[in-house]
């Protein structure tokens, strides 16, 4: 077995990852995820129809399915993970084999059956929208095949910022490191500050204005593009603690007659991603009207590049308190 994973990086292992089940089964079963991809497939079949379609990273193969149920002439589905064995035999088991072709491997490294496809379809997002960078894998499959008035499936992402009342949550995370059964733990307290957390937040625990800090377009963006450094302001809502920032994305396919839409934040219906959690290192008396700005500053690491470096600088310009810092996060 060690010389079988000798020389394995943790590119293989993401994509090994993939391989499980497990891992598709609760993708499926994220109904706001699988039925926006459905809605924009099946009910713009006038796009679809008689198209060459690339549905890049492709799992189990059910959006090759739509696409070629919505009439596409034929669907190339592309992924590095082992379900792509398992997506071959869904594909056949539901008679679509004639009309959908499945490559095992890298989309820079596999030769497509056609010089370039019409539309461009893929569930690349990960947490935080960018976590895992699958983005990339997206944008090479457009620049190297898609036509010049192709379209891709979703085209755009929103990145969203606030702040949370999360102090119950917090103690239990965080100062739990203090006293683990009479033994201090600060090393692993230091650690988990400097992880963000990828968790469910209830609404009712928002206590800022929403702001997006990041758009990105599918079809112009650049892989340099998403290394950046942007602006963001909030406005406090209430008399409130504040313990960390909260982020979430937004997803559209404005390339429909009808634009689908989904959101993976706290005012929505849940979905896999969930949020992200940001927490503070000092908890922050804000009241209602105060104003927090700052920036974002977001990049691949540079020994993982599946991993994202975040950092987050911010001015409290409030009525009880004023205060600044920088927290330096590393989401992997």
């Amino acid at each position: 077995m060690a010389s079988e994973n000798a020389g394995l990086t943790s590119k293989d292992y993401y994509f090994d990852s993939y391989a499980h089940f497990g891992i598709h089964e609760e993708m499926l079963k994220d109904e706001v995820r699988t039925t926006s991809y459905r809605d924009s497939i099946m009910k713009n079949k006038h796009l679809f129809q008689d198209k060459v379609v690339l549905d890049v990273g492709c799992g189990t193969g059910i959006l090759s399915m739509f696409a070629a149920k919505a009439g596409a002439k034929h669907v190339i589905g592309v992924d590095m993970s082992n379900i792509i064995d398992k997506a071959r035999l869904i594909v056949e088991e539901n008679g679509l084999s004639d009309r959908i072709t499945l490559l095992k491997g890298k989309m820079e490294e596999v030769e497509l059956p056609f010089p370039s496809v019409d539309i461009i379809i893929s569930e690349w997002m990960g947490y935080f929208l960018l976590y895992e960078s699958m983005l990339d894998t997206v944008l090479l499959a457009r620049d190297r095949y898609l036509s010049p008035n192709g379209k891709i499936f979703p085209d755009t992402a929103t990145m969203v910022i606030s702040t949370i009342e999360d102090g119950d949550y917090k103690e239990d995370k965080l100062s739990f490191w203090d006293n683990v059964y009479g033994f201090k733990m600060s090393a692993i307290k230091d650690a988990a500050m400097h992880e963000p957390l990828v968790d469910t937040v209830e609404s009712r625990v928002v206590n800022a204005s929403q702001c997006v800090f990041k758009t990105i377009d599918i079809m112009t963006v650049t892989k340099a593009d998403l290394n950046f450094s942007v602006p963001f302001e909030i406005s406090i809502m209430r008399d409130d603690y504040v313990h960390a920032f909260i982020s979430w994305f937004d997803i559209e396919f404005r390339a429909c007659h009808k634009p689908v839409r989904f959101s993976t934040g706290p005012f929505a219906k849940y979905t896999h991603w969930k949020q992200t959690v940001f927490y503070t290192p000092n908890t922050l008396t804000v009241c209602k009207g105060d104003t927090i700005k700052g920036t974002i500053d977001c990049a691949p690491n540079a020994e993982n590049p599946r991993d994202l470096d975040i950092t987050i600088d911010y001015q409290l310009t409030g009525k009880e308190e004023s205060s600044e810092d920088r927290m330096v996060f590393r989401m992997c």
